[in-house]
Protein backbone atom coordinates (compact mmCIF):
# COMPACT_ATOMS: atom_id res chain seq x y z
CA UNK A 1 0.00 0.00 0.00
CA UNK A 2 1.62 3.28 -1.19
CA UNK A 3 1.91 6.19 1.86
CA UNK A 4 -0.26 8.97 0.94
CA UNK A 5 1.74 12.10 3.28
CA UNK A 6 -1.23 14.37 1.69
CA UNK A 7 -3.96 12.09 3.64
CA UNK A 8 -1.85 11.28 6.61
CA UNK A 9 -0.97 15.58 6.81
CA UNK A 10 -4.61 16.42 6.59
CA UNK A 11 -5.73 13.75 9.39
CA UNK A 12 -3.12 15.53 11.39
CA UNK A 13 -4.48 18.92 10.79
CA UNK A 14 -8.15 17.60 11.82
CA UNK A 15 -7.19 15.72 14.51
CA UNK A 16 -5.21 19.03 16.05
CA UNK A 17 -7.96 21.22 14.63
CA UNK A 18 -10.64 19.04 16.83
CA UNK A 19 -8.94 17.00 19.51
CA UNK A 20 -5.60 18.82 19.92
CA UNK A 21 -7.37 22.05 20.75
CA UNK A 22 -9.87 20.87 23.27
CA UNK A 23 -6.84 19.19 24.90
CA UNK A 24 -4.84 22.79 24.95
CA UNK A 25 -7.98 24.20 26.36
CA UNK A 26 -8.32 21.28 28.83
CA UNK A 27 -4.94 22.11 29.97
CA UNK A 28 -5.53 25.70 30.35
CA UNK A 29 -8.53 25.21 32.12
CA UNK A 30 -6.82 23.14 34.32
CA UNK A 31 -3.93 25.49 35.33
CA UNK A 32 -6.95 28.80 35.63
CA UNK A 33 -8.71 25.91 38.21
CA UNK A 34 -5.90 25.00 40.11
CA UNK A 35 -4.55 28.87 40.64
CA UNK A 36 -8.48 29.80 41.48
CA UNK A 37 -8.29 26.75 44.04
CA UNK A 38 -5.29 28.18 45.53
CA UNK A 39 -6.66 32.08 45.56
CA UNK A 40 -9.99 30.72 47.05
CA UNK A 41 -8.21 28.56 49.60
CA UNK A 42 -6.44 31.83 50.56
CA UNK A 43 -9.17 33.64 50.88
CA UNK A 44 -10.93 31.20 52.65
CA UNK A 45 -8.21 31.14 55.60
CA UNK A 46 -7.90 35.11 55.53
CA UNK A 47 -11.85 35.42 56.18
CA UNK A 48 -11.96 32.50 58.78
CA UNK A 49 -9.00 34.68 60.93
CA UNK A 50 -10.40 37.62 60.49
CA UNK A 51 -13.90 36.71 61.71
CA UNK A 52 -12.47 35.69 65.03
CA UNK A 53 -9.18 37.68 66.29
CA UNK A 54 -7.53 34.53 67.37
CA UNK A 55 -4.64 33.13 67.51
CA UNK A 56 -6.13 29.74 67.59
CA UNK A 57 -8.77 30.57 65.07
CA UNK A 58 -6.08 31.30 62.48
CA UNK A 59 -4.34 28.20 63.34
CA UNK A 60 -7.53 26.08 62.54
CA UNK A 61 -8.06 28.09 59.40
CA UNK A 62 -4.42 27.58 58.62
CA UNK A 63 -4.86 23.64 58.75
CA UNK A 64 -8.52 23.41 57.41
CA UNK A 65 -7.52 25.52 54.42
CA UNK A 66 -4.26 23.48 53.49
CA UNK A 67 -6.37 20.34 53.24
CA UNK A 68 -9.20 21.74 50.90
CA UNK A 69 -6.83 23.09 49.10
CA UNK A 70 -4.79 19.52 48.65
CA UNK A 71 -8.07 18.06 48.40
CA UNK A 72 -9.28 20.06 45.34
CA UNK A 73 -6.13 19.65 43.75
CA UNK A 74 -6.27 15.93 43.54
CA UNK A 75 -10.27 16.25 42.48
CA UNK A 76 -9.15 19.02 38.91
CA UNK A 77 -5.84 17.00 38.49
CA UNK A 78 -7.85 13.37 38.28
CA UNK A 79 -10.54 14.93 36.16
CA UNK A 80 -8.44 16.65 33.92
CA UNK A 81 -6.11 13.30 32.92
CA UNK A 82 -9.48 11.28 32.41
CA UNK A 83 -11.02 14.21 30.08
CA UNK A 84 -7.36 14.33 27.80
CA UNK A 85 -7.04 10.59 27.86
CA UNK A 86 -10.89 10.54 26.44
CA UNK A 87 -9.24 13.13 23.30
CA UNK A 88 -6.95 10.97 22.74
CA UNK A 89 -8.81 7.90 22.52
CA UNK A 90 -7.93 6.09 25.51
CA UNK A 91 -11.62 4.57 26.38
CA UNK A 92 -12.02 5.69 29.96
CA UNK A 93 -14.97 3.58 31.13
CA UNK A 94 -12.34 0.36 30.86
CA UNK A 95 -9.99 2.14 33.62
CA UNK A 96 -12.56 3.13 35.73
CA UNK A 97 -13.92 -0.80 35.55
CA UNK A 98 -9.88 -1.69 36.10
CA UNK A 99 -9.66 0.75 38.17
CA UNK A 100 -12.65 -0.29 41.07
CA UNK A 101 -12.10 -3.62 40.51
CA UNK A 102 -8.15 -3.33 41.52
CA UNK A 103 -9.21 -0.72 44.14
CA UNK A 104 -11.53 -3.40 45.97
CA UNK A 105 -8.43 -6.04 45.54
CA UNK A 106 -6.08 -3.54 47.05
CA UNK A 107 -8.50 -1.53 49.58
CA UNK A 108 -8.39 -5.41 51.51
CA UNK A 109 -4.86 -5.01 51.45
CA UNK A 110 -4.93 -0.96 52.34
CA UNK A 111 -7.12 -1.44 55.32
CA UNK A 112 -4.40 1.15 56.96
CA UNK A 113 -4.53 4.12 54.78
CA UNK A 114 -8.58 3.85 54.85
CA UNK A 115 -8.15 3.86 58.54
CA UNK A 116 -5.68 6.55 58.57
CA UNK A 117 -7.77 9.32 56.51
CA UNK A 118 -11.05 8.36 58.53
CA UNK A 119 -9.45 9.19 61.65
CA UNK A 120 -7.60 12.30 59.76
CA UNK A 121 -10.90 13.43 59.02
CA UNK A 122 -12.42 13.14 62.31
CA UNK A 123 -9.23 14.67 63.56
CA UNK A 124 -10.01 18.06 61.68
CA UNK A 125 -13.60 17.95 62.25
CA UNK A 126 -13.28 18.18 65.69
CA UNK A 127 -10.23 20.27 65.90
CA UNK A 128 -8.27 18.38 67.93
CA UNK A 129 -4.92 19.35 66.39
CA UNK A 130 -4.20 22.87 64.49
CA UNK A 131 -0.50 23.47 62.48
CA UNK A 132 1.46 25.51 65.44
CA UNK A 133 -0.15 23.60 68.18
CA UNK A 134 2.33 21.82 70.55
CA UNK A 135 1.22 18.19 70.94
CA UNK A 136 2.22 14.92 72.53
CA UNK A 137 0.79 11.53 70.64
CA UNK A 138 2.20 8.42 72.52
CA UNK A 139 5.77 8.95 73.32
CA UNK A 140 6.30 11.58 70.48
CA UNK A 141 6.11 15.15 71.25
CA UNK A 142 7.21 18.40 69.01
CA UNK A 143 5.28 21.26 67.27
CA UNK A 144 3.19 20.49 64.70
CA UNK A 145 4.15 21.41 61.59
CA UNK A 146 1.73 19.50 58.95
CA UNK A 147 -1.71 18.18 59.22
CA UNK A 148 -3.19 15.66 56.06
CA UNK A 149 -5.69 13.26 55.95
CA UNK A 150 -3.20 10.48 56.37
CA UNK A 151 -0.76 11.86 58.84
CA UNK A 152 0.69 14.07 61.38
CA UNK A 153 4.18 15.76 60.98
CA UNK A 154 6.28 16.92 64.26
CA UNK A 155 8.69 18.18 64.86
CA UNK A 156 10.72 18.40 68.16
CA UNK A 157 13.06 20.25 70.29
CA UNK A 158 15.87 18.88 69.17
CA UNK A 159 15.13 18.82 65.37
CA UNK A 160 13.92 15.38 64.50
CA UNK A 161 10.72 15.32 62.33
CA UNK A 162 7.77 12.36 63.15
CA UNK A 163 5.46 11.53 61.15
CA UNK A 164 2.77 9.88 62.64
CA UNK A 165 -0.31 8.07 61.17
CA UNK A 166 -3.63 9.07 61.47
CA UNK A 167 -4.95 5.68 61.58
CA UNK A 168 -2.14 5.16 65.11
CA UNK A 169 -3.30 8.37 67.30
CA UNK A 170 -5.29 7.10 70.05
CA UNK A 171 -4.37 10.00 72.47
CA UNK A 172 -3.84 13.27 71.81
CA UNK A 173 -2.15 15.66 74.45
CA UNK A 174 -2.42 19.60 72.97
CA UNK A 175 -0.50 21.40 75.10
CA UNK A 176 -1.66 24.67 73.47
CA UNK A 177 -5.08 24.96 72.85
CA UNK A 178 -6.81 28.08 73.79
CA UNK A 179 -4.14 28.79 76.83
CA UNK A 180 -1.35 27.11 78.74
CA UNK A 181 -0.55 26.67 82.37
CA UNK A 182 2.70 26.49 83.43
CA UNK A 183 3.17 24.85 87.24
CA UNK A 184 5.70 26.13 89.46
CA UNK A 185 6.92 23.72 92.31
CA UNK A 186 9.15 25.51 94.71
CA UNK A 187 10.76 24.15 97.64
CA UNK A 188 12.07 25.81 100.85
CA UNK A 189 13.62 25.01 104.17
CA UNK A 190 11.44 23.95 107.18
CA UNK A 191 12.49 27.21 109.32
CA UNK A 192 10.51 29.46 106.48
CA UNK A 193 7.65 30.75 106.99
CA UNK A 194 5.32 29.49 104.27
CA UNK A 195 2.93 32.42 104.34
CA UNK A 196 6.08 35.03 103.42
CA UNK A 197 6.99 32.68 100.62
CA UNK A 198 3.31 32.33 98.72
CA UNK A 199 3.67 36.65 99.08
CA UNK A 200 7.12 36.87 97.50
CA UNK A 201 5.97 34.54 94.71
CA UNK A 202 2.80 36.80 94.47
CA UNK A 203 5.11 39.74 94.40
CA UNK A 204 7.13 38.30 91.27
CA UNK A 205 3.94 37.87 89.29
CA UNK A 206 3.07 41.12 90.06
CA UNK A 207 6.02 42.16 88.43
CA UNK A 208 5.74 40.02 85.20
CA UNK A 209 2.29 40.98 85.07
CA UNK A 210 3.58 44.86 84.44
CA UNK A 211 6.66 43.78 82.37
CA UNK A 212 6.15 45.44 79.00
CA UNK A 213 8.25 41.81 77.92
CA UNK A 214 5.84 39.55 79.69
CA UNK A 215 2.50 41.06 80.35
CA UNK A 216 0.79 40.38 77.14
CA UNK A 217 1.63 36.82 77.62
CA UNK A 218 0.41 35.99 81.07
CA UNK A 219 -3.38 35.92 80.92
CA UNK A 220 -4.40 35.52 84.84
CA UNK A 221 -2.68 36.40 88.33
CA UNK A 222 -0.60 33.53 89.75
CA UNK A 223 -2.99 30.87 91.12
CA UNK A 224 -0.99 29.24 94.28
CA UNK A 225 -2.17 25.94 95.12
CA UNK A 226 -0.70 26.05 98.49
CA UNK A 227 1.36 23.99 100.52
CA UNK A 228 1.65 20.79 98.57
CA UNK A 229 3.54 18.14 100.20
CA UNK A 230 6.33 17.99 103.44
CA UNK A 231 9.84 16.90 101.27
CA UNK A 232 12.74 15.26 103.22
CA UNK A 233 14.57 18.57 103.56
CA UNK A 234 12.01 21.04 102.35
CA UNK A 235 7.90 22.01 102.37
CA UNK A 236 6.93 22.08 98.53
CA UNK A 237 4.50 25.16 98.07
CA UNK A 238 2.49 24.35 94.03
CA UNK A 239 1.39 27.03 92.26
CA UNK A 240 0.71 27.79 88.54
CA UNK A 241 0.44 31.02 85.74
CA UNK A 242 -1.99 31.19 83.47
CA UNK A 243 -0.65 32.04 79.51
CA UNK A 244 -1.31 32.80 75.84
CA UNK A 245 -0.34 29.06 73.85
CA UNK A 246 2.98 28.16 73.62
CA UNK A 247 4.62 31.24 76.10
CA UNK A 248 4.13 28.85 79.17
CA UNK A 249 7.71 28.16 78.82
CA UNK A 250 8.83 31.26 78.13
CA UNK A 251 7.27 32.83 81.11
CA UNK A 252 7.96 29.94 83.55
CA UNK A 253 11.66 30.22 82.79
CA UNK A 254 11.53 33.82 83.57
CA UNK A 255 9.43 32.86 86.45
CA UNK A 256 12.36 30.84 87.60
CA UNK A 257 15.03 33.14 87.43
CA UNK A 258 13.46 36.23 89.19
CA UNK A 259 12.90 33.30 92.34
CA UNK A 260 16.05 32.72 92.47
CA UNK A 261 17.28 36.40 92.29
CA UNK A 262 14.29 37.03 94.99
CA UNK A 263 15.32 34.50 97.70
CA UNK A 264 19.07 35.27 97.40
CA UNK A 265 17.89 38.72 98.04
CA UNK A 266 15.78 37.57 100.94
CA UNK A 267 17.84 35.04 102.28
CA UNK A 268 15.02 32.44 101.61
CA UNK A 269 16.75 28.94 101.23
CA UNK A 270 16.25 26.40 99.09
CA UNK A 271 17.47 23.54 100.71
CA UNK A 272 19.66 21.00 99.11
CA UNK A 273 18.73 17.18 100.05
CA UNK A 274 20.03 16.29 103.76
CA UNK A 275 19.50 13.65 106.46
CA UNK A 276 19.41 13.67 109.96
CA UNK A 277 20.64 10.99 111.85
CA UNK A 278 18.67 9.51 114.70
CA UNK A 279 20.05 6.83 116.99
CA UNK A 280 16.61 5.90 119.01
CA UNK A 281 16.55 6.14 123.25
CA UNK A 282 15.31 3.25 125.22
CA UNK A 283 12.47 3.18 127.81
CA UNK A 284 14.93 4.64 130.10
CA UNK A 285 14.99 7.76 127.70
CA UNK A 286 18.94 6.90 127.19
CA UNK A 287 20.49 6.88 123.95
CA UNK A 288 23.40 3.95 123.38
CA UNK A 289 26.76 5.49 123.06
CA UNK A 290 28.49 6.71 120.03
CA UNK A 291 32.17 5.66 119.29
CA UNK A 292 33.75 8.07 117.35
CA UNK A 293 37.60 7.16 116.49
CA UNK A 294 40.01 9.85 114.97
CA UNK A 295 43.36 9.25 113.69
CA UNK A 296 45.64 11.38 112.52
CA UNK A 297 46.96 11.54 109.55
CA UNK A 298 50.91 11.33 108.75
Amino acid sequence: MEFDLHAYLKEVVTWLTDHGLRIVLIVVLTFVLLKIATATTTRMRKVMARKEADIEYEKRAGTLSSVVHWLLRVVILTVSAFMILEEIGVPVAPILTAAGVVGLAVGFGAQNLVQDFISGFFLLLEDQVRVGDVVQIGDKSGLVEKVTLRMVILRDQNGSVHFIRNGKIDVVTNMTKEFSHYVISIGVAYRENVDEVIKVLQGIDEEMRHDPAFKADILAPLEVLGLDSFGDSSVNIKARTKTRPIQQWRIGREFNRRIKMKFDELNIEIPFPHQTIYFGKDKAGKSPALNVEMEKSA
